[in-house]
């Protein structure tokens, strides 16, 4: 696999990163941060052989991607960063008040007491709401960051392995890098206490699935580009998909290839009326991770990505 990597970048926030490197991003007006690792770009075959065991249809067929360079988050958003924005006193309930809007308060605890502050994974939130703290965390930073791609996901995750998993076949060596159904005793944990893949991505199977910006299509690699693939940007289409299983989940459900699907059910309790755009009542098992491109965009087309993927 052909590696290629930049020499030189100039970020949003006007400085020069002379190395793609893993750093450490600061969240403005906190003591809080979160650490970014270096995915460089290269190609992969994404999707499952035809013959991997408890393959589904929608895994296929396989095909050859190429991607750019990012950085991804080596962790889960946790509670802790999710909170800055949840408490920033610059952000709005109101839509019409500022660009940035924050969640609407929490009417249940959507950790269903499993742990928030102290590094446990940002859960039950909607990909509207992941995509609001990308907005949000842009212009505190004035770095863009985003949901990965189901591809740069897939690629990132497999790590230059074309294995069920990212460490073999063997599922019963889960245990050292996932929390799943038989670990986990039902519920999600600290981020980073399993081993990390090869490119040094914890939790990137199991604990929390995560969403990424593509609409979920059970047929989308058949018409998928070859370089840097994602689905047309539209914030009213359904469903949404996620990748990586989570704590409920029995092994095979945390393949690499595997495609999730958001459910309506996942908003079933919700007392809201409309339901709520940001939370999620009945899916504890659902989080998400960051990707920074590594080329920038310019504040032009950030604005476009954000007006397109939110509606606003």
């Amino acid at each position: 696999m052909k590696l290629i990597v930049p020499l030189l970048l100039i970020s949003s926030a006007g400085f020069a990163q002379t190395d793609f490197s893993v750093y450490q991003q600061n969240i403005p007006g906190s003591t809080i941060s979160f650490k970014m690792v270096p995915v460089k770009s290269g190609s992969f075959i994404i999707g499952s052989a035809s013959n991997e065991k408890k393959r589904a249809t929608d895994e296929g067929p396989q095909k050859n991607i190429t991607l750019s360079a990012f950085w991804m988050g080596a962790y889960e958003v946790t509670r802790d960063e999710l909170d800055v924005f949840l408490k920033d006193e610059t952000t709005s309930q109101n839509v019409d008040v500022d660009a940035i809007t924050r969640p609407s308060p929490q009417y249940i605890d959507f950790s269903l007491g499993m742990g928030k502050e102290g590094g446990y994974p940002a859960n039950s939130m909607s990909q509207y709401a992941a995509l609001m703290y990308c907005r949000w965390l842009y212009q505190k930073t004035g770095i863009f960051y985003r949901l990965p791609t189901e591809a740069e996901w897939e690629y990132a995750c497999r790590a230059g392995t074309t294995t069920v998993y990212f460490f073999g076949s063997d599922s019963s060596k889960l245990d050292q890098y996932a929390w799943y159904d038989k670990n986990s005793e039902n519920k999600f944990h600290k981020v980073g206490q399993k081993l990390p893949n090869a490119w040094g991505l914890y939790d990137i199977l199991g604990n929390l699935m995560e969403w990424t910006l593509d609409h979920y299509e059970a047929n989308a690699y058949t018409n998928m580009k070859s370089q840097d693939p994602i689905t047309a940007a539209n914030p009213v289409r359904y469903p949404k998909t996620l990748r990586g299983g989570s704590y409920t989940e029995p092994a095979n459900e945390l393949r690499s290839a595997k495609r999730f699907h958001s459910d309506p059910v996942w908003n079933r309790r919700d007392p809201q009326i409309p339901k709520s755009k940001w939370w999620l009542t009945e899916a504890p098992f659902v989080g998400f991770r960051l990707v920074r491109p590594f080329k920038q965009p310019s504040g032009e087309e950030v604005n476009k990505f954000f007006m397109s993927y939110l509606g606003q």
